[in-house]
């Protein structure tokens, strides 16, 4: 069977002129030919030393190529998910990054972003070496320097700080960490109460949300094995470790479980869910209540789960003394602490059918142990009071009993690594009322986007700020107040951007100082993207691939 089509009289002058390849369709010998059987998605093991594949720019001439793999993990987004870096062995360089399929999470299906690392390492925009400003900051003008008198430009000056008691002059505002707890480490060891971060304006609203029922302020959905999940917003293709969450899902649908999404857009989550709910922003929390009150009124819930796991008798005693401390008597109490919250109340504040929120219900209740949900940023962090959402959330697992469960929703940390250092330094004596403000006592994280305004009403000041892969200038809604507390010598003394790239925080930076991508650093990660522990690591690529070489 021919594979391709007769030549066109252009082409076959062209060939015979030597200008294009010769495209004459030749026979291949029944040695080139697979097996009948599946084909191999990713090079074994055994031969990453050493692997050859056709060039896919040369697949007229059949032209060969041959790589060393190696191993990393990609850092452009906090999944972690494993990449595998194919060093072209003619040039030494990276050629590209394909997915790992013995990474825990990702399993060798990356999204874009993960072989989309070969343009950033070859970025020719990308900050190679220590810069300093020259002139005001702003203006844009910078002067190479070495990675020594950056170091003890900078090691001085905190120096000064912490022998004159000024440690928290010193900060590390970080938008990304990429490791686990080693910077923190650092700070703790310098008496410096320095780490400000950016989840505030991220995640903090549903962490909270979590944290006041168990003091675990993130959850890890085990989506393969759940019978009915619900997710508020969109996890397939933008929430938190959407990637590894996207196989699980996707994977449990197609083996028979049941989706319900909250998302006023129809997005790709949306889209390929049973139950479309699209709530007003800022109602979820009534939906889920009305949810809980079918589970309570029809019996759906746990009752050996409440019985053990449940404070009920604490609450009856202090919120309704005298009563019968039964559990019938604190499940009859909670429908009525719960009774405006019906399907109708619902469906007037949502815009969710009343019927739909019924059906979910009876879905949630009948999946029982099983019930698997995800809600992260969005609702939680875009409305007034959206911690709330991610406490009714909660509140459906532990009526259901699906809280550390089998295809239920268990606690990040124990599906997360944690290392245990050697030799932790003492706590901390001195508290940063820069990023934890006395007049936000119940604050769940730091309100970092607080800060140029506190520097603005001389609080006090920074003589040291890192900033670390983060960009505030952009990501905070009044960028123009990180401007203009930046361009301030008397508010910060020291600025210094670590950043691959160049941002708008960076250009109002004193030193620029360059860090590597997913193939050039050392990193411990860890990350709750499924029902499973694992550790990945990143590595400097062509340091381990000159290792091999004997090099």
């Amino acid at each position: 069977m021919k594979m391709q089509p007769e030549s066109t009289w252009i082409e076959k002058m062209a060939q015979v002129i030597g200008l294009i390849p010769d495209l004459t369709e030749k026979k291949i010998p029944n040695s080139e030919m697979r097996e009948p059987g599946p084909l191999s998605d990713y090079p074994p093991p055994d031969k990453w030393d050493d692997w050859e594949e056709y060039e896919a720019k040369g697949w007229s001439k059949k032209e060969k190529k041959r790589y060393s793999i190696i191993p990393t993990s990609c850092f452009n987004c906090e999944s972690g998910c494993g990449l595998l870096s194919y060093i072209d062995k003619e040039t030494g360089k990276v050629r590209k990054f394909e997915g790992n399929p013995y990474h825990p999470g990702s399993r060798g299906r990356n999204c874009a972003k993960g072989p989309a690392t070969i343009n950033q390492i070859e970025d020719p925009d990308r900050i190679l070496y220590p810069l300093k400003r020259v002139g005001k900051r702003g203006d844009g003008k910078w002067e190479r320097v070495s990675w020594e008198s950056v170091l003890d430009d900078i090691s001085s000056r905190i120096r000064s700080a912490l022998e004159e008691g000024r440690n928290n002059e010193v900060a590390y505002h970080v938008g990304r960490p990429g490791a686990e707890g080693y910077m923190d480490r650092i700070l703790q060891s310098w008496g410096v109460d320095g780490h400000n971060s950016h989840t505030n304006i991220c995640s903090a609203g549903a962490r909270f949300g979590y944290a006041i029922w168990d003091g675990v302020d993130r959850t890890s959905p085990d989506f393969a094995n759940a019978d009915f999940i619900l997710l508020i917003s969109a996890h397939l293709e933008s929430g938190h470790y959407f990637n590894p969450h996207a196989q699980r899902i996707i994977e449990s649908k197609n083996n028979g479980t049941k989706i319900a999404v909250m998302d006023i857009r129809l997005s790709n989550t949306a889209s390929r869910a049973d139950y479309w709910m699209a709530t007003y922003p800022g109602t979820e929390a009534a939906v889920l209540l009305a949810m809980a009150q079918i589970i309570l009124k029809e019996k759906l819930y746990n009752e050996e789960f409440l019985s053990n796991w449940v404070n009920w008798q604490q609450w009856l005693e202090e919120e309704h003394p005298g009563s019968d401390i039964s559990l019938d008597t604190a499940i009859q109490k909670l429908i009525e602490h719960y009774d405006e919250f019906t399907p109708e109340f619902a469906e007037k504040e949502s815009g969710v059918p009343a019927e739909t929120i019924v059906d979910v219900a009876r879905r949630i209740g009948r999946a029982g142990s099983r019930f698997a949900n995800m809600n992260w940023r969005s609702a939680s962090s875009g409305n007034y009071g959206g911690w709330q959402v991610a406490r009714c959330l909660q509140f459906l697992n532990v009526l259901t009993g699906s809280i550390g469960t089998r295809g239920g929703t268990l606690p990040n940390s124990w599906n997360k690594f944690h290392p245990t250092l050697c030799s932790k330094p003492p706590a901390q004596k001195f508290w940063n009322e820069l990023h934890f403000p006395r007049e936000y006592p119940l604050s769940h994280y730091e309100l970092s986007y607080l800060l140029p305004h506190f520097l603005k009403e001389n609080r006090g000041k920074m003589s040291v700020y890192f900033t670390r892969v983060f960009n505030p200038v952009w990501t905070y809604p009044d960028g123009f107040s990180w401007i203009e507390a930046l361009r301030d010598e008397d508010k910060i003394g020291l600025h210094i951007a670590l950043t691959p790239t160049w941002n708008e925080t960076a250009y109002f930076a004193d030193y620029v100082l360059p860090m590597g991508h997913s193939s050039e650093r050392h990193d411990l990660i860890s990350y709750e993207t499924h029902s499973g522990l694992w550790i990945g690591y990143r590595q400097p690529v062509l340091r381990e691939y000159a290792r091999r070489q004997g090099k």
